[in-house]
């Protein structure tokens, strides 16, 4: 197994410990005969959230991806949410793409800067760089270790008033935000996102409803959905122990191209259907891990 393979299998199996969902979806699919096991499923893409600040950030954490293959493709920017972003192709169509998104601290608040500094000044240089990016557990290790002291609460709590995405990357680091299941490989009555999102609440899941419970980009070509974010018991500097959103999953329907439409359903690969992201539709899914989402649980 490569390198590249055991530092993705290490990024699930610590996600799936943390998020009970996953293995709930997982054998809802099975339950129902979607799948007979849960190596059937494509993993569209994988997510990480970052904090725009020196040593850290996109440029640091995606070295660890550029070196086992991934090719950095298009940016995104999200005004509202104060982040950048870029996706990643992988150097093989059966591994995910990598979506990193990383937080402009210069455009928040004097206040939310200084709490945010008063974590992350503690890493004076690029922690990438002091890794063997060929050791698989080295590189395992550091994508679920602390970068900076966990935060008093009274600092999550200060970030979270003025940008929830800050205060969850200030916890969670760089835990795995998301998985993505793609829908439209799974069998006909549940691979487009309108059936199978009515799949997932029969069984009970709650689904992202920002921006409607499935967001859909402009060409009509990618359509996106996700479950409301888990809810972790998270233990604070101060001693205290309080509940904060975790991950969630996410599903994703990519359409064939047009180009390609004449082709027969067994011919279809990946490369015939809608490439890399949409940022409407991730601005949304991105509250996945907000209150005013996590609230409906």
């Amino acid at each position: 197994m490569s390198n590249l393979q055991l530092i993705l299998d290490g990024l699930m199996r610590r996600y799936k410990e943390r998020m009970p969902d996953v293995e709930k979806v997982i054998s809802a699919m099975m339950e129902e005969g979607l799948i007979q096991h849960a190596n059937e499923i494509e993993n569209d893409h994988i997510a990480f959230r970052t904090i725009g600040v020196p040593h850290l950030g996109i440029q640091s954490l995606e070295k660890i991806f550029l070196h086992h293959g991934y090719v950095k493709r298009d940016y995104y920017y999200f005004a509202e949410k104060k982040l950048d972003a870029y996706w990643y192709a992988p150097p093989a169509p059966s591994l995910p793409r990598i979506f990193i998104s990383e937080l402009r601290v210069k455009d928040l608040s004097p206040e939310a800067q200084h709490i945010i500094h008063h974590y992350t000044d503690e890493v004076t240089a690029d922690p990438v760089l002091q890794l063997d990016l060929n050791d698989a557990a080295a590189v395992d290790d550091f994508l679920h270790s602390g970068l900076w002291r966990l935060p008093a609460y009274s600092d999550f709590s200060t970030l979270a008033k003025e940008s929830e995405y800050a205060s969850w990357t200030i916890y969670n680091r760089y835990y795995l935000n998301h998985f993505t299941i793609s829908v439209h490989n799974l069998k006909p009555g549940y691979n487009d996102i309108t059936a199978f999102n009515r799949f997932l609440e029969k069984h009970g899941f709650v689904l992202n409803d920002a921006g409607g419970k499935f967001k859909k980009s402009p060409d009509g070509l990618l359509l996106q959905s996700s479950t409301v974010a888990g809810m972790i018991t998270a233990a604070f500097a101060d001693g205290g122990k309080h509940a904060i959103s975790g991950s969630y999953v996410e599903f994703a329907e990519r359409r064939v191209l047009p180009a390609f439409r004449h082709l027969d359903v067994t011919a279809i690969k990946r490369e015939h259907r809608r490439e890399g992201f949409e940022a409407a539709n991730a601005n949304k899914i991105f509250e996945s891990t907000y209150s005013s989402q996590t609230n409906k649980k």
